[in-house]
């Protein structure tokens, strides 16, 4: 272990060892990376922990600098474990430079199967006996990491102390086609409220893609420029400045130059920034498969499910005179296409797709008799997780606590400071 130091803070490097496949736990091992966080001033106390689990699929924990966002008001009275979820952060990666080496694309498919909500919580609950001695914890989800909480509360309530999810309180039987269908009049509402905001984006957004739909740029790293690719930066409008961010960037998008008018070199890195699935490349590979539970593919649903959308349709609005729509939280098959980053997994991911065989993820009836203390924060008119759904599964939960609000966006967690998780804590504790 390696521990150093930030302003006010003791940080820990930490490394577990856990089977790939928990059902063969003698069989291949795979490293995970946790970084854990005290208060300097308590650093020799006997605190209870609190376990982050990150938003995804795909991304390691993230990466503060001293008490930012709500890890200072955990650091109050937690010892806090910032863990890298398995294939992300510097856990043993899963993207196109190490899958090769499992085989083929079947190979790599069948490893990848491993890396969804119930092999996380398997890894959770062997990380836990390592680190506490079997003492149960908090553990705290945001969005995709709620799903996992979710899935914990399900199948290791035991582990338990507590668990506080944001942003992240899933369906328990909708399937991606469902997810999907929800999605796109979410998607359409927000970026309907970006164009209210910035009007003067209407033209700027239908004048990219146009020159998109005839020059098809490779932006810097090797990154195709679609129409379709460019909608998807709509992605950013469900954050607290998702719409600022995007408005800035659209009003940087054209330069003269010396053959007339084209795209400016800094519009493009941040468009290659913004797209590029490089640095979480599982965030695509994988982000379908989190919602499925049976024998039904998932089958490219946010791409079937969009035809029914056909507002959506880069090419039919260019004709007519409607703004563009950008869209948000999907992943299409022309994703391992467009971006380099994800075309040497392309064949993976259709296999992964056209699988049928993905376990339940939930329990309804252990839920229902459920004792852990939970509380949820759904954010009202979430873009990226159904609130209807959220709120049909927090009736479920028996015992669950639940704030909704419209004060913040799915992002809420991170922008509130420490609000949001007091604001959890004291619900759980029958303080609120």
């Amino acid at each position: 272990m390696t521990s150093y130091r930030q302003p006010g803070l003791v940080l820990t490097d930490r490394h577990f060892t856990v089977p790939l496949d928990h059902d063969a736990p003698s069989g291949e091992q795979i490293r995970l990376y946790g970084r854990e966080v005290v208060s300097s001033a308590r650093s020799g106390a006997d605190l209870p922990w609190l376990l982050y689990l990150e938003g995804g699929p795909g991304f390691g924990a993230r990466r503060f600098h001293g008490k930012q966002a709500w890890l200072g008001r955990a650091v109050q009275e937690f010892r806090v474990l910032l863990l890298d979820q398995r294939g992300t952060g510097l856990s043993t990666p899963a993207n196109r430079q190490t899958l090769p080496s499992r085989g083929g694309p079947d190979a790599q498919a069948d490893h990848l199967a491993h890396f969804r909500a119930d092999s996380i919580v398997r890894d959770c609950e062997a990380v836990r006996r390592q680190l506490t001695g079997g003492a149960r914890w908090t553990v705290l989800g945001q969005s995709f990491g709620g799903f996992c909480a979710t899935h914990y509360l399900s199948t290791a309530p035991e582990g338990l102390r507590t668990v506080l999810i944001t942003g992240g309180l899933p369906s328990l039987d909708a399937r991606p086609d469902d997810v999907y269908r929800a999605a796109y009049p979410r998607i359409q509402r927000k970026v309907e409220a970006h164009y209210a905001r910035y009007p003067q984006d209407i033209e700027r957004a239908r004048r990219v893609a146009a020159h998109l739909a005839e020059h098809r740029p490779v932006l810097p790293g090797g990154y195709v420029l679609t129409p379709e690719a460019f909608q998807s930066l709509g992605i950013q409008l469900g954050t607290s400045d998702g719409s600022h961010r995007l408005h800035f960037l659209l009003e940087n998008a054209f330069i003269d130059g010396a053959r007339g008018e084209e795209l400016s070199d800094a519009f493009q890195e941040d468009v290659s920034a913004a797209l590029s699935f490089a640095a979480h490349p599982l965030y695509a590979v994988l982000h379908e498969a989190i919602y499925a539970q049976g024998e039904v593919p998932t089958a490219w649903a946010a791409e079937r499910v969009r035809a029914e959308f056909p507002q959506f349709d880069a090419a039919k609005t260019l004709t007519g005179d409607d703004p563009l729509l950008f869209t948000g939280e999907s992943v299409h098959p022309w994703h391992f296409e467009v971006d380099p980053a994800l075309r040497p997994l392309r064949e993976a991911a259709e296999l992964l797709a056209t699988r049928g065989d993905w376990p339940a993820l939930y329990d309804a009836e252990r839920l229902a008799a459920n004792e852990v203390p939970v509380a949820a924060a759904v954010f009202h008119d979430d873009m990226y997780v159904d609130t209807a759904g959220s709120l049909a599964t927090a009736r479920t939960i028996r015992g669950l606590r639940t704030w909704v609000t419209d004060e913040y966006e799915h992002d809420g967690v991170r922008t509130s400071g420490g609000r949001v998780l007091d604001r959890l804590l004291a619900l759980v504790r029958d303080e609120a």
